[in-house]
């Protein structure tokens, strides 16, 4: 039985703080940990220390953790990858599961998750190997008849069984002769229904299996006679359809066809993940729409103040033009008054315009952010909704801040969410102060939004980046606000940090990395 110290282990993380904590707490497990900043030197270092399993940030500068993947499994099938996402970053979690990854976990990584991810890679490395090692040895050994086949894989019953991956084997006749308890969670079947009474082609549509099977002898998914990593649909019990991802090979014996072995994942936790990735975007696309909402009733009456002066002046200069006095004295007026009414039509044009971008459900479109434009733009749309409240506005925004790359309408609900919060808590009015500049040493943007409100409870503090936990009452929200804060800045690298003391408001902090 093997220890820890048997397991040798690369991390690959741009992070220093988060390689060398990550180093401490597997080295004080026993393991033999090596680390790389990046991941070009991450290769590198395996290719000469050959470990057994690398944990692998998904977002990494250069070589991302995708290619990373990629490239050890290209290197060597048997190398187990767990990759570490940030919040909402299931989408690149799916495709590194879909590339053969072990596992994911996310950041910011606790103990348990970790060593919890580590023993699954562990057990899905020594039971590849076993398999591999017993594959290898069905061929060497030729077996001549199933019933020999049969009886092989009897000695290597435990090994099979304890698979975490289906295994599928069958005889020259496609007639099953190995299933294992896996595949019996997979498709449903029990073993008794099975062994000698199904074939291959039973647990799939016929179209499927022919497709399956011209894709086996043809060289397209990983080789001539074998599949690596083939997404299909198998069909269980009570025509249950099941998402999976096989990986086959044939079987010869002095050169005819003997067999076929499969190993057969489940993918279904795979699309729950997708699902689940679905609702994260329907949850924010939610709160954007709740505030959407507030936003409206405010703007509805900043609009109709500039329509009304441009009504009236309309009215004025038909009244004018209806009593013939149009001298030059009129003329200059009637100058004026359409200057004021394009200005004001200007305005109520760019504050719809604002709207409607706010409003937009779109995929995250990254790129460079100016800070002052966004400030502006949220100062912009939530302007009139302070002025109902009697909140009076300080902004403090550094000149010539360098951009951040990100999300710009993201990024605007975050801050807009904020104001939200800040009006909440004054109902009687009050200050809020808007403030934007940059950390140099840092490499940090930072924009706060602080209140002068009556503060958080101590109590509530750990709590109010959860999901729906609130403080107020039904009338005013669910409670996704501040997690959807939280969330957009964990996609954007950065953060949100809070500061608030009873009786003196409550200041919010977000930091984002300067674009490169």
């Amino acid at each position: 039985m093997s220890t820890a110290s048997d397991w040798k282990i690369v991390v690959i993380d741009d992070e220093e703080d988060i390689r060398e904590v990550m180093t401490l707490a597997l080295e004080d497990g026993g393991y033999k940990v090596a680390a790389a900043e990046d991941g070009k030197a991450g290769i590198q270092l395996c290719e000469e220390l050959l470990p057994q399993i690398v944990i692998t940030d998904i977002r990494m500068p250069g070589m991302d953790g995708l290619q990373v993947l990629e490239t050890l499994k290209a290197n060597d099938s048997d190398i187990e990858v767990i990759v570490a996402t940030a919040f909402g970053e299931m989408d690149l979690a799916i495709r590194a599961l879909q590339l053969d990854a072990s596992d994911f976990i996310t950041k910011p990584i606790s103990d348990d998750a970790l060593y919890l991810a580590l023993n699954r890679a562990k057990d899905r490395y020594t039971s590849r190997k076993q398999l591999k090692d017993y594959t290898a040895l069905l061929e060497k050994e030729k077996a001549e008849t199933s019933q020999e086949l049969l009886k092989t894989f009897s000695y290597q019953k435990n090994l099979i069984e304890s698979s975490m991956d289906g295994i599928l084997g069958c005889d020259d006749t496609d007639t099953v002769v190995t299933y294992n308890q896996s595949m019996e969670q997979i498709v449903g079947y029990l073993k008794k229904e099975v062994l000698q009474k199904m074939t291959f082609a039973q647990f799939f549509s016929a179209k499927e299996a022919a497709r399956l099977k011209q894709n086996l002898a043809s060289d397209k998914y990983g080789g001539k006679n074998q599949l690596i990593i083939y997404e299909t649909i198998m069909r269980g019990k009570a025509g249950r359809h099941i998402p999976v991802q096989v990986s086959a090979t044939i079987l010869f014996d002095e050169g005819s066809e003997s067999g076929l072995v499969c190993f057969i994942r489940d993918l279904g936790d795979i699309r729950k993940l997708e699902r689940e990735m679905a609702d994260q975007a329907r949850i924010l696309h939610q709160d954007k729409m709740m505030s959407l909402g507030r936003l409206a009733a405010s703007v509805v009456h900043e609009i109709n103040n500039p329509l009304s002066g441009i009504l009236n002046y309309l009215r004025l200069m038909l009244r004018i033009l209806d009593e013939d006095q149009l001298d030059e004295d009129q003329t200059q007026k009637f100058q004026h008054y359409l200057e004021l009414a394009e200005n004001e039509i200007e305005r109520c044009s760019q504050i719809v315009a604002n709207l409607l971008n706010f409003s937009r459900t779109s995929p995250p479109a990254f790129g460079e952010v100016r800070i002052e434009e966004l400030i502006n733009r949220c100062i912009l749309l939530s302007r009139h909704k302070l002025e109902l409240s009697n909140i009076g506005l300080e902004s403090n925004i550094q000149m010539n801040l360098p951009p951040v790359k990100g999300d710009f309408n993201q990024l605007q609900q975050c801050i807009i969410n904020l104001i939200f919060n800040a009006i909440d808590a004054m109902p009687g009015g009050g200050t809020l102060t808007l403030e934007g500049h940059c950390e140099a040493g840092k490499r940090l943007v930072v924009i706060t939004v602080k209140d002068s409100g009556e503060g958080i409870a101590p109590a509530d503090l750990p709590y109010i980046f959860e999901p729906f936990f609130t403080t107020k009452s039904q009338a005013y929200g669910v409670g996704l606000g501040l997690s959807t804060v939280y969330g957009i800045m964990e996609r954007h690298k950065g953060a949100v940090n809070v500061e608030s003391h009873p009786g003196e408001g409550a200041t919010f902090t977000l930091e984002l990395p300067v674009s490169s």
